[in-house]
């Protein structure tokens, strides 16, 4: 249900998307991700190699998308044998996927002996690619060479994701999965409520050192935080996601930067800036020790005092920035939510600021919410926390306009 909900959040109405396929096990998503572009609006027009026809066949895709799938530089559709040329042209963008690691050597090089690779050069239009590989494929010097050059060259990279391999390993290198894919599209099309808007997210705890070993944290997972950033990311935006230390794997098309200390996600934050929109959803450290040991302290039968210090409010001093970008807070409360929560909004001067109990939310994959801004309170009923992000980023978009 919810990966429906995700798909029907998406819109691509309107948008001519080229899909490349690969050779690769992972061709079989690909059939999957023509699908959905075809759902959220988008006309397709698949192009295969002769690799991916190992794997699928282009009657599939041409049942699929309504549309010839050509797959030879010398076929003569076009009366001219300029395939490669007018494919592109007038296209929003060119999406490989899967992207095996040959074909992203040879696009690295500028390779144009069949079809696709001569499609990508002679392009007209934006180019993203999904790689999906062996994990020691993945993480070969070349391929990293490869993948440096094509970042350098403007190709959007997604993914890939860690899991379960083909091949019977673990690790990084399994395309991202279809739905993934397509939310990750909106950023990269200038699609959406938020198109051409930057958006920093902070997301999960942090952690202040009391010793080597041992430090002040809390319970926060970053699932809401990382629910958002995909959310916002759906929603057209370009997504910075300040994170704190979590196992949530990033969401597609979302630049994430890994900090631990409170001093630490500061000091991101404001490199990251300016942004149009800043939410804070990280649960913060309130207090650090004075003066972390630099060795591990011992156990003793007398105690041990610590001395805590306040951290730093990054939010309050985004939200008192001259140029301050739209500020969101959240309240994690215990207790009196209404009350403690438009407190803390007046107190900040934030225009919108979500609020819950932290006993029914922290480390859940569902939460209760409540939004607070100049209008009042808004409930959102116990639901699926990305379902509970696209809310928040609708109310947010119409805060906006």
């Amino acid at each position: 249900m919810e990966s429906a909900q995700g798909i029907e959040a998406v819109s691509l109405a309107n948008k001519k998307i080229i899909l490349g396929v690969t050779g690769g096990i992972a061709a079989y998503k690909a059939a999957e991700l023509c699908r959905l572009l075809i759902r959220a609006g988008a006309d397709v027009r698949v192009v295969m190699t002769a690799a991916a026809q190992q794997f699928v066949t282009p009657l599939t895709f041409q049942a699929l998308s309504g549309k010839p799938v050509p797959t030879s530089l010398w076929e003569a559709a076009s009366g001219d044998g300029m395939e490669h040329i007018h494919l592109s042209r007038g296209a929003d963008l060119l999406l490989v996927a899967p992207a095996s690691a040959d074909f992203l050597a040879r696009l690295t090089h500028g390779r144009a002996d069949d079809l696709l690779s001569a499609l990508c050069l002679a392009r007209a239009c934006p180019l993203a690619v999904a790689p999906a590989m062996n994990r020691e494929m993945w993480a070969a010097a070349p391929t990293r060479r490869n993948l440096e050059q094509l970042r350098a060259d403007g190709v959007s990279l997604l993914g890939p994701a860690t899991g379960e391999q083909a091949c019977g390993e673990t690790g990084l290198g399994r395309m991202l999965e279809p739905a993934d894919l397509l939310a990750a599209l909106p950023a990269l099309l200038d699609a959406g409520p938020l198109a051409g808007k930057r958006v920093v997210i902070t997301a999960g705890p942090t952690y202040e050192p009391i010793d080597p070993v041992r430090g002040l944290t809390n319970l926060s997972s970053g699932k809401m935080g990382y629910a958002v950033a995909q959310a916002a990311t759906e929603a057209g935006a370009t997504v910075c996601l300040v994170s704190g230390p979590t196992c949530l794997a990033s969401p597609a098309g979302v630049t994430r930067i890994d900090v631990q200390s409170a001093a630490d996600m500061r000091r991101a934050v404001l490199a990251a800036l300016p942004a149009d929109v800043f939410i804070a959803v990280a649960a913060v450290a309130d207090y650090r020790v004075d003066a972390a040991a630099a060795q591990k302290l011992k156990k003793s039968a007398a105690g041990l005092t610590l001395q805590l210090v306040a951290t730093p409010d990054i939010l309050a001093e985004v939200a008192a920035l001259p140029d301050a970008p739209f500020c969101v807070g959240f309240a994690a409360e215990t207790g009196q939510l209404a009350e403690h929560a438009e407190a803390k909004r007046r107190k900040k001067k934030l225009p919108l600021l979500v609020g819950n109990l932290a006993q029914d939310t922290l480390g859940q994959d569902t939460a209760e919410l409540v939004l607070f801004d100049d209008r009042g309170e808004h409930r959102l009923p116990r639901a699926d926390k990305l379902v509970q992000a696209r809310h928040l980023i609708s109310h947010l978009v119409n805060l906006l306009n």
